[in-house]
């Protein structure tokens, strides 16, 4: 009879599966307060491709990160906003901008 492992899962590990795609952060930090429409996204980054920016999207709302909201409209209108989930990674991401700006400055 072969014994049973058990594995907690770990905290870091869960973050990462919903945020650590290379893009979610800026994607949640784009979106932050106001509610942001898929040309805006694309707009505001523009490196990203249009494939990835749709799996993103789909990706970050079935996390419950971001809200979709579709208008019955011609043309389609959606909109993507954060959900009370989502607003809790903005002071995560505050503090990777303190971070990135002190690499930028130690580079000069």
């Amino acid at each position: 009879m072969k014994k049973k492992s058990h594995i907690e899962p770990c905290p870091v590990n869960e973050a990462l599966k919903v945020i650590g795609g290379k893009w979610s952060l800026l994607i949640i930090n784009v979106i932050d307060k106001d509610k942001k429409r898929f040309g805006e996204l694309k707009r505001l980054i523009p490196t990203i491709s249009e494939k990835m920016l749709i799996q993103e999207l789909k990706r970050l709302t079935s996390y419950g990160i971001l809200n979709r909201k579709a208008y019955q409209e011609i043309p389609p209108r959606v909109e993507y906003s954060l959900t009370d989930h989502g607003k809790k990674l903005i002071p995560i991401i505050s503090q990777i901008k303190i971070f990135g700006s002190a690499i930028i400055e130690e580079s000069k």
